[in-house]
C-alpha cells in the first residue's frame, strides 16, 4: 500500500457513463480517495453516507472526495442516487481493480477499504488501511487535512 510521501499514481476513471475523472485534473485541490469493496454492502453504505455528511468540512479544507470500487458505472449511479450522494463514485471496473492495484489495495477481486489524502501537488500525505468489515470513519481524514497548510 502506498504511504505518506509517495507520489499518487495518476488515473482516469469513469464517474458516469459519459464522464471521466482524472486525478491530475484535480491539482490545486486536496484529494481524498476512499477505496471500498462494494456498493450496497452495509459497511460501505454507512461509510459513503458519512462522507456525504462531511462534504462541507472537506470543502473547507479545499478538498474533494472520490469513492472508488470495482463496481461498474451503472451500479455506482444507482447506488449514488439511492443514497443521495453528492460526490463522485469512480468505477475501477475495466481492467478490474487496475487503479486499486496501483495504490496497493486490490485483493481477492475487490478494492480493500483504504483511505488516501493527497495534497495539491499530488503527494500522498496520509493513508490508512481499515479492516474490510469496519467503517474507518472520517477522523483520520480530518486530522490529515488539518495538518496540511492552507
Amino acid at each position: 500500500m502506498l504511504q505518506q510521501g509517495d507520489k499518487a499514481p495518476d488515473f482516469t476513471l469513469s464517474a458516469t457513463p459519459d464522464r471521466t475523472v482524472t486525478l491530475s485534473g484535480q491539482r490545486g485541490k486536496k484529494v481524498i480517495l476512499a477505496f471500498y469493496p462494494a456498493d450496497w454492502s452495509p459497511v460501505c453504505s454507512d461509510q459513503m453516507a458519512l462522507y456525504n455528511e462531511m462534504l462541507r468540512l472537506f470543502e473547507k479544507h479545499n478538498a474533494v472526495i472520490f469513492g472508488i470500487s470495482v463496481d461498474g458505472v451503472w451500479c455506482h449511479q444507482a447506488f449514488s442516487k439511492d443514497r443521495h450522494l453528492h460526490f463522485d463514485l469512480l468505477a475501477d471496473f475495466e481492467p478490474k481493480g487496475a487503479v486499486s492495484d496501483l495504490y496497493g489495495v486490490y485483493k481477492d477481486g475487490v478494492s480493500q477499504r483504504a483511505l488516501f489524502v493527497i495534497d495539491e501537488t499530488g503527494i500522498i500525505q496520509w493513508s490508512y488501511l481499515s479492516p474490510i468489515g469496519e467503517n474507518p470513519g472520517a477522523d483520520g481524514i480530518l486530522s490529515a487535512l488539518e495538518s496540511l497548510p492552507g
